[in-house]
């Protein structure tokens, strides 16, 4: 584990935090009434205060090993009973009840009935450390309850009690916070075997009396995300709030800023930590739901522990008295192969393949084949054999652009001398270079079009990779995870925008995309037209922009990268030297030339613009 350095901030940061203790510890110190109440009592263990009312963070509840009952502690059972008001018939005791199966295992607390941790069973983080989503008081569930003696609840300061059940193969914990014997809040998780989903039910039973039914209950979902990558800025990136509303609109909460928004008819809420989500759905949608998204990443740090706070407030009506709200939870792996089982909730629309054409391309064409492929490959060689594939069905487009590139080179002479000869008229030099394109059959926008056809392929790609939970782990080469950017050195200092690694596949990357733009701009730049890009930076700068921006990102991507502009290239080769004659295609644009051409209506349209501006000029 790599030595903390001590930097001006981090000394400022620890002098704050040293304050803020030194003010909490004044501020909570105990009253001389309370001093009292802990000589008297008998009980070893310190009890632990109500929680405050809707934290902005979710506060972290104090795991307790052996359970603590108030009986003989009158002042503290006469708190909590003004506190919680009929709800004090519960026994109430501190503790917390084991619910797994063989992929997840739950710890529900007694207080607020809530799940304090859900950790992963068959999954670790890139530092060998088991995956967790909720732990250590990063996540908070209440219910927020009006009493008809105008009393606000909060089931987070609840105590209920739990009874582990066994229905077939399926194990129930049915959590109660009751008024009375046969008056009781319950919350019923039910967890099944193999699966990542439980079923979660709210209901109350003989509380019509208690509840204030005039105002609505309102459920209070807070989580902070946990980091689980190498790069904390990588994984920020995919770590988002998702919802389903409205019917099958899918939508989304900023990935990298702040960010709320209020919507109606929800049918389920991911709260996605890059591969593993947290996701509380609905058998019928909620009404509305007040969503938040904070961003807790700045920059790249090996320090910092959670990447985004996620907070979501759900009204339910409960003006019909008793009512019951049947819920599901689910705590795993944004993985494809496992959400579509949950076809019914469609939760495999939370998984980020990119909207519209993109997202349909990922989900239906390349995920299935990549799915195919690795079945029997191993990740990297799926990948090589997968980028080949794309690339030769892509080649007839490669065909048009660097046909259209050659006929640009053929007319070079004469665009030359068309330039020298109204070198101080630009107007008369573009109307006869177009002039000529019209003549010659040769358009200067035929090869971006065939290039634009890419870009469908290049985007789903390029959120293919990252978000392709299969690749997770999966080792090539000297890269020990593809969906993690690889490291062949690490530098004893951080590069800003670069980082303190090399990854050797972005490198190689860089260097295939250079020498195609060498091959693909350098007749470009033998033809360029005065106001055009200048072709010769760009060819330098893509190469660099790749080299920093791909160093932190999955080397699977950069891997596919490599390989394709590798392929590309071959391809590009194969069609100058063996496809092509520019010979051939010399004679042939001056055979194009002695056919009468008719202007479209485009050209027609441009070159009445041009003489109307030449017109224009002249009367100056």
């Amino acid at each position: 584990m790599e030595e903390k350095k001590l930097d001006p901030n981090s000394i400022i940061g620890f002098l704050l935090i040293f304050g803020i203790l030194l003010f909490w510890f004044y501020t909570n110190q105990p009253t001389p009434e309370e001093l009292e109440a802990q000589k008297q009592a008998q009980a070893t263990e310190q009890v632990e205060e109500p929680a405050e009312a809707l934290p902005e963070t979710p506060k972290p509840i104090t795991p307790v090993q052996q359970p603590v009952t108030y009986a003989n502690d009158s002042l503290a059972q006469q708190a909590y009973a003004s506190q919680v008001g009929a709800f004090a018939y519960t026994q109430v005791k501190d503790g917390e009840t084991l619910l797994e199966n063989e992929l997840l295992t739950l710890k529900i607390s007694n207080r607020g009935g809530q799940v304090v941790e859900a950790v992963m069973k068959n999954f670790v983080t890139y530092d060998s450390v088991p995956v967790y989503l909720v732990k250590d008081g990063n996540a908070l569930f209440n219910l927020q309850l009006a009493t008809s003696d105008n009393r606000l609840l909060q089931t987070r300061d609840l105590y209920f009690e739990p009874e582990l059940l066994e229905e077939g193969a399926n194990k129930v914990l049915s959590m109660k916070a009751k008024t009375g014997p046969d008056q009781y809040l319950e919350y019923r998780y039910t967890i099944k075997p193999d699966e990542y989903l439980l079923d979660f039910q709210i209901r109350t039973v003989g509380l019509s009396g208690v509840l204030n039914a005039a105002q609505p209950a309102l459920i209070d979902w807070q989580l902070r995300g946990i980091r689980h990558n190498k790069s904390v800025m990588y994984g920020n990136r995919y770590t988002r709030l998702t919802y389903r509303h409205e019917g099958d609109q899918i939508s989304k909460l900023s990935e990298s800023s702040d960010d709320e928004e209020t919507e109606v008819d929800v049918r389920w809420l991911s709260f996605r930590q890059h591969f593993f989500s947290t996701i509380l759905a609905a058998d019928e949608p909620f009404a509305s739901a007040d969503l938040t998204s904070k961003n807790l990443v700045e920059e790249e740090s090996k320090e910092v522990q959670f990447t985004k706070e996620f907070g979501a407030q759900m009204p339910l009506d409960i003006s019909g008295g008793d009512f019951t709200k049947n819920l599901h939870w689910y705590y795993g792996p944004t993985d494809i192969d496992v959400l579509e089982q949950y076809e019914d909730l469609a939760l495999a629309d939370s998984i980020p393949y990119g909207w519209g054409i993109f997202g349909w391309i990922n989900r239906y064409l390349f995920t299935p084949f990549f799915s195919f492929l690795s079945s029997f490959l191993p990740y990297g060689i799926a990948i090589v054999l997968m980028t080949i594939v794309v690339r030769i069905v892509l080649s007839p487009v490669t065909y048009k652009s660097y046909l259209s590139q050659a006929k640009m080179k053929v007319l070079k002479p004469e665009i030359t001398e068309i330039n020298e000869k109204y070198k101080d008229n630009a107007m008369k030099r573009q109307q006869d270079t177009m002039k000529l394109y019209n003549k010659a059959g040769v358009s200067p926008l035929s090869g971006c079009v065939p290039a634009l056809l890419q870009l469908p392929v290049f985007y789903a790609l390029f959120m293919f990779f990252p978000t392709s939970f299969s690749l997770r782990q999966k080792s090539f080469l000297w890269a020990d995870d593809l969906s993690s950017y690889d490291t062949v050195a690490q530098l004893p200092f951080a590069i800003p925008f670069y980082g303190d690694h090399i990854s050797l596949f972005p490198i190689l990357a860089s260097i295939a995309i250079f020498f195609y733009m060498m091959m693909t701009t350098g007749q470009t730049m033998q033809t360029q037209q005065p106001g055009m890009p200048n072709m010769k930076f760009i060819m330098y700068l893509s190469p660099l922009m790749m080299l920093f921006f791909f160093n932190n990102y999955a080397s699977g991507l950069s891997l596919y990268y490599f390989v394709s502009n590798l392929i590309t290239i071959g391809i590009m080769l194969v069609i100058k030297n063996v496809i092509l004659d520019e010979d051939k295609i010399h004679a042939q644009i001056q055979e194009q030339k002695k056919k009468p051409r008719k202007e479209n209506r485009f050209q027609r349209k441009m070159r009445e613009v041009m003489e109307q501006a030449e017109t224009q000029k002249k009367k100056k």
